[in-house]
């Protein structure tokens, strides 16, 4: 489990044949890194195999390389978002976030305002369904609040404060770049119970529509 509060950047490589490379000397990453730890890598949960003086080594199974972007960027070495796992009593800043990506969306448009750089993405229909304003979501492991979206959540804003563009990899995005996209866990449990027979929520849903602020009142956002 991860908050999408990101810790450190680092770069990736082909290793081997299912084997990936993250080149890294954080010691927020590093420091007490073992064998079998999780590691956030642009937002992809990865076990770590090898301790490296300055990284580690990872295995990337065919799912993970085809579901998100990290094949790509290990062939370029674009820059990657790296977070430890959370400690148990640990601050969480952020939101729960499982490291399991639900796809490859892209950046749409930048813009710098006085505050913040407010940044549109496009994602999926399948993966649209569970983006809802003022939702969470993690882009590229980056912890954000869904400030806008469209009534099919295939496309959405979000305002990035100072702190999270400088230390992120998401200043490097341009048009078009694509980015790994995980919705809120929430709302997938709460369209599964929708479909449950007999559950509570699918009663309910029979009687009303199910809105956001319908969630929001039964305690799933």
């Amino acid at each position: 489990m991860f908050t999408g509060l990101i810790q450190a950047l680092g770069s990736l490589s082909l290793a081997a044949p299912g084997r990936l490379q993250v080149h890294c000397d954080s010691p927020l990453i590093l420091s007490d890194l073992a064998i079998g730890d999780s590691v956030a890598v642009d937002g992809a949960c990865l076990t770590v195999e090898h301790v490296l003086t300055v990284g580690f080594l990872v295995a990337a199974s065919p799912e993970t390389l085809n579901r998100t972007t990290l094949g790509q960027q290990a062939r370029t070495g674009t820059p990657v978002n790296l977070e430890a796992a959370l400690r148990v009593g640990s601050k969480l800043g952020g939101h729960f976030v499982t490291g399991h990506i639900d796809g490859v969306g892209y950046l749409q448009a930048s813009e710098q305002t006085a505050e913040s750089w407010e940044m549109s993405f496009t994602a999926s229909t399948s993966l649209g369904r569970y983006i809802v304003a003022k939702g969470s979501i993690a882009v590229n492991g980056v912890s954000l609040t869904v400030a806008d979206c469209n009534p099919e959540g295939t496309w959405f804003k979000a305002a990035v404060i100072p702190h999270s563009f400088a230390t992120t990899n998401l200043q490097l995005l341009q048009t078009g770049s694509l980015v790994n996209l995980e919705a809120d866990l929430l709302g997938k449990y709460a369209e599964k119970l929708l479909k449950l027979p007999n559950s509570p929520l699918e009663r309910a849903a029979s009687s009303v529509d199910v809105t956001p602020e319908f969630l929001v009142e039964h305690g799933f956002i």
